[in-house]
């Protein structure tokens, strides 16, 4: 329930709205407005490559041999953006923050990006999708890029200031998601009526779980 409602202060209880699909309350690091449907990519780790293993000593003997290891990583960056592209990957959810290098190239090849998800929000991602995070790097960085879900549409939403990620998935279960905006004059009141409706979901649950006995 917590990943499928979000408590908007200083509206009337009248604007609440059921919304289909997901709200993310982050804005996007990177947007690019797309019709129809496009594939989604999940990760968990930083898409711009380091330049060594965990535990393992890199060492330089120049500047120039430093300067030269960082126009690889920028050129592998970018490889792996255009690769997206190429897979028609349009859309990036991360549970990381993505470096300035890897925004960069999204924007350039048209991929948005949306970055700090909780693991609640990953985890409920792939359920209704059923893929799970990309691993971008090993032996075959050009690999197929078969781990994509179908989102219908993504799209900013404004709550009174607060800029949010609206984004429809096209789910591979019985579960398709909706989310409530739930509109009060303050914090508490949303608090309140935010608990009072869990506690109906919880309440329903439990009956149809009786019926089906």
């Amino acid at each position: 329930f917590a990943e499928l409602h979000a408590a908007v202060p200083g509206l009337p209880l009248a604007s609440s709205r059921v919304l289909p699909g997901i709200v993310l309350r982050r804005d996007f690091a990177a947007y690019c407005p797309t019709d129809g449907e496009l594939r989604a990519l999940l990760v968990t780790e930083p898409l711009r490559p380091a330049l060594t293993a965990p535990g393992v000593e890199f060492a330089v003997e120049s500047e120039g041999q430093y300067q030269a290891s960082l126009r690889w990583i920028t050129k592998r960056t970018e490889a792996l953006m255009k690769h997206l592209q190429i897979n028609n990957v349009k859309l990036l959810l991360s549970s990381v923050k993505q470096e300035e290098v890897v925004i960069y190239y999204a924007k350039l090849y048209g991929v948005s990006v949306v970055e700090c998800l909780s693991s609640e929000e990953m985890a409920l991602i792939s359920e209704v999708t059923g893929v799970s995070p990309y691993a971008p790097f090993g032996d075959n960085v050009n690999r197929e890029i078969t781990e994509t879900a179908v989102v219908t549409f993504c799209q900013p939403l404004l709550l009174v200031s607060r800029r949010c990620v609206h984004i429809g998935f096209s789910s591979v279960c019985a579960f398709q998601p909706h989310c409530l905006i739930l509109c009060g004059p303050v914090d508490g009141v949303n608090e309140q009526h935010a608990a009072a409706l869990q506690e109906a979901f919880t309440m329903l649950q439990q009956l149809f779980k009786t019926v089906d006995q």
